[in-house]
């Protein structure tokens, strides 16, 4: 049997390597992705003071920072028993707005995007952001830059770091939002939103105009029929910082509807010994191996996850371009190629609904924080741009944490990540 090792992995947060076995007449017989790196936040976390999570656990992902500070701020809301003021969390959804123009930008142009825009036949050596700016010229890579830098200063003057926010406290917020921010805030969101339609209709004329590219992305080996996964406002529309967790099966009917507290009740964690990453799956449906379909309990997340979860999205632009994927793609879509576009729908929700944050009266209140309770348990859930990220903490009666539980956003979608590998490579070779 020969093997073929792909080591490292480029374009992705972290480490990872592909190894992919052949059988005696050259065809797949498997493909596995693997994570070779022990991260152990879980553990070195017990023993802390609960008000430091939200710091420590930033630094778990280098372009999910806010998302994990969100979460653990959450988690504590839950754990010291208190409910932010309204204020604050408008605030926390503004600054989340801010991380999700900076990342989905990120993504598209710097991660995913160029093998589509530059080419996947094109080399390797030109598939990335220099290969970008070649094809779709200097201009547009100085617009990528600056509305990139944009959702980082959203993140900076609401968060206090660009980064490495300093901003959540249980029950609220470190300090309110001044008028002069606000105002900048406000124009940055706005040029944002060009931007978003810009990146849209870039896509559908190198992409969607490519009858090539379409072909690609309804190919069967670039497709898994799986439940999907996603946070929901009272609407079932999609909302990135609150909700309830609703789960779709693969003909898009609802499967299951749950709050974060009850996130044991429905997902649980498979563990294969060539990887230390985990393998969630629904509970209620069980754990069937490396399978796509109905009987198994794998599911997806992120930017397709959430749309395929949702009903649509609650901003009009946003939500139209919602209504062309589906009528093209249909509901749900299936095809992994497809996350392309529903980032990119994201990004012009994400600008469109931190332009309405902006012109909330309550948004510069002094109101951020309420007092929090005594320590407890607590589980907070937010949509990382990579999918749900949930983080469990038990306190002891010191609010010193006593036990840490983690599902980190692309850990959901790890059994998906490992069958669309073995797919793709049985397409390719």
């Amino acid at each position: 049997m020969k093997k073929i090792l792909i080591d490292p992995i480029t374009r992705l947060e972290g480490h990872g390597k592909i190894s992919i076995f052949l059988n005696e007449g050259g065809e797949v017989e498997n493909a596995y992705f693997q994570v070779p790196e022990l991260r152990g936040f879980e553990r070195f976390c017990i023993g802390r003071k609960a008000e430091d999570m939200p710091l420590l656990t930033s630094r778990i992902c280098g372009v999910c920072p806010v998302a994990h500070h969100h979460a653990g701020t959450k988690a504590l809301d839950a754990a010291f028993n208190v409910e932010p003021p309204s204020a604050a969390k408008k605030l926390r959804e503004l600054m989340y707005c801010g991380y999700y123009i900076y990342d989905h930008t990120l993504h598209f142009y710097y991660l995913g995007g160029p093998d589509f825009i530059v080419g996947p036949d094109a080399p390797p050596e030109k598939r990335n952001i220099i290969g970008v700016i070649e094809k779709a010229g200097l201009d547009v890579g100085k617009e990528v830059i600056k509305h990139r830098a944009y959702g980082q200063r959203i993140t900076e003057l609401i968060g206090g770091k660009a980064t490495h926010p300093v901003c959540g406290l249980p029950g609220g917020m470190s300090k309110p939002l001044s008028e002069e921010n606000r105002q900048e805030i406000e124009k940055m969101v706005t040029s944002s939103v060009e931007f978003a339609k810009f990146t849209l209709k870039l896509f559908h004329d190198i992409v969607l105009g490519n009858t090539k590219y379409v072909d690609m992305i309804k190919n069967d080996a670039y497709t898994l029929k799986t439940y999907y996964l996603g946070l929901v406002d009272e609407n079932n529309r999609v909302n990135f910082y609150d909700g309830k967790v609703r789960v779709v099966d693969p003909s898009g009917n609802e499967f299951l509807k749950f709050s974060a507290e009850d996130y044991l009740d429905s997902i649980a964690e498979h563990v294969e010994e060539w990887t230390y990453v985990k393998f969630p799956y629904l509970k209620k449906v069980g754990w069937k191996g490396f399978v796509d379909g109905v009987n198994n309990g794998v599911y997806r997340v992120g930017p397709l996850g959430r749309l395929n979860a949702s009903d649509g999205v609650a901003t009009p632009q946003a939500q139209e371009e919602y209504k062309l994927m589906c009528k093209t793609l249909g509901k749900p879509v299936h095809s992994t190629l497809a996350f392309h576009w529903a980032r990119l729908i994201e990004l012009l929700y994400a600008a469109e609904r931190a332009a309405e944050l902006c012109k909330d009266p309550e948004i510069t209140s002094e109101k951020v924080r309420n007092p929090p309770g005594e320590p407890g348990e607590g589980v907070g859930i937010v949509e990382a741009a990579r999918g749900i990220l949930i983080h469990h903490y038990v306190l002891d009666k010191d609010a010193l944490i006593r036990d840490v539980n983690l599902i980190v956003a692309t850990i959901n979608n790890h059994p998906a990540i490992c069958m669309s590998i073995r797919d793709a490579a049985k397409g390719l070779i």
